[in-house]
């Protein structure tokens, strides 16, 4: 068992968010029901894509269906919904306005909602990294928000009871991509000696007899297989290895793919144009998934769990670096957003950036739950999240960064600390 760790008043010198805290318990004598959805949200028209400054002119052409699915999680009073989509990220406005749109039309709390990407670098751009989008990417986003709606009002009308379970296993098609060369320098590439998280979390949902409902897929790895090269829309690794779960156990199978804390680990495959090495990764992970879940006893589940918090901390403008200065030009405040939600024993620890894989790491260390599942581009997008030694190494990641030095500590302290609010 983990040791357990207490934390009295922090006090955070890079800037404090007072923390919105909502703990429910569901009754013990109500079992917790889950309704499930998905929807198809492939845009109709090209589109501008994200995840690559160098494409500059709309996709060609449609690869894969991009899909969003949705786990609805009651008790009661107390009501949890999660959405993971084949996106690259969700912006704050497009976050707070979908999720007010949810709630609008279903009565469930917009602060009881986990929408999750999957960090895809194929999809269309939705504000997430860019300012100005042509009108069919602004009706696109429009679209987008609508869809939502429905897949949430889809999921929250057929609860079911069913049984849950946890398993992990061992992916190693990712790789640490802060490559260090000859002149000392760190950028992209490849690095076999860098800290890389390989684990690999399922949930397993079956309902009364048996039957799969839904799978949960978390595994830390960016949505680059698929390059600045490629313009046809795809969802990545992550889409690839939800078909191959579809394909092994029924296409109408939920599968809700997450990212864990990757901002500095890639596919070992790609950037590049070859749709082969992408199906290749969706294999690969898709067959440990399968492993998994095969060896995974399930149990029902008697409580759900759900809280907020968050932190503010200094910015820096970005492509400005500490390395090799000693001071950053400083930008505007960023806001992280924490989620956790407890399901049984299976605890998820949303994060609202790109976490670096040691700091993913520390938090599941630190976390009072053996079973903790760490969810970036959730609620929101931060950007990228660094730790304090990579700012001193410099790098694709700390240029980028919206954030000051510092926050690594502040916020593995912050997450672990909300995580101890839901036991």
């Amino acid at each position: 068992m983990k040791r357990k760790m207490f934390f009295g008043v922090i006090i955070i010198l890079f800037g404090f968010m007072p923390e919105l805290l909502i703990a429910q318990n569901s009754s013990r004598t109500n079992l917790v029901t889950l309704g499930v959805s998905q929807i198809n949200i492939t845009p109709d028209q090209p589109v501008i894509m994200s995840g690559y400054d160098a494409r500059k002119t709309p996709s060609t052409g449609v690869h894969d269906s991009l899909w969003a699915s949705a786990l609805f999680f009651s008790s009661g009073q107390n009501k949890a919904l999660l959405i993971s989509a084949d996106m690259i990220g969700f912006p704050f406005a497009f976050v707070d306005t979908a999720k007010s749109m949810i709630s609008a039309k279903t009565g469930l709390p917009s602060d009881h909602i986990m929408l999750i990407a999957t960090h895809d670098h194929g999809g269309p751009a939705i504000h997430a990294y860019e300012r100005e989008l042509p009108p069919a990417n602004e009706n696109y986003i429009q679209t987008l928000r609508e869809k939502l709606v429905t897949l949430a009002v889809d999921a929250m009308s057929n609860p079911q009871p069913f049984f849950m379970g946890m398993g992990k296993g061992k992916c190693n098609m990712n790789i640490n991509r802060r490559a260090v060369f000859a002149d000392g320098g760190v950028w992209l590439g490849r690095n076999p000696d860098g800290v890389c998280d390989h684990e690999l979390d399922v949930v397993k949902f079956v309902d009364q007899k048996n039957n799969l409902i839904a799978v949960l897929v978390n595994w830390p790895c960016h949505g680059t297989t698929m390059g600045q090269e490629n313009y046809q829309v795809t969802g990545d690794w992550p889409a690839s290895t939800a078909r191959y779960i579809k394909k092994l156990a029924g296409k109408n199978i939920v599968v809700a793919v997450t990212a864990g804390a990757s901002a500095n680990i890639n596919p070992i495959y790609g950037p590049g144009n070859d749709f082969n090495e992408d199906e290749a990764m969706g294999y690969h992970a898709g067959n440990e998934v399968w492993k998994i879940i095969d060896q995974i006893k399930t149990t029902p589940v008697t409580s759900v769990k759900f809280v907020n918090s968050g932190l503010t901390f200094p910015g820096k403008k970005a492509w400005t670096d500490q390395f090799p200065q000693t001071s950053v030009p400083t930008g505007s405040s960023v806001d992280i957003r924490l989620t956790g939600l407890k399901l049984g024993d299976v605890v998820l620890c949303g994060i609202s950036g790109e976490l670096m894989t040691e700091m993913g790491l520390e938090v599941k260390k630190e976390s009072p739950f053996a079973n903790t599942i760490v969810i970036t581009h959730c609620n929101g997008l931060a950007g990228y999240i660094c730790t304090d030694r990579s700012f001193t190494e410099g790098g694709y990641e700390t240029k980028v960064s919206h954030l000051m030095p510092g926050v690594e500590q502040p916020l593995v302290k912050k997450s672990v600390q909300m995580l101890h609010l839901l036991q």
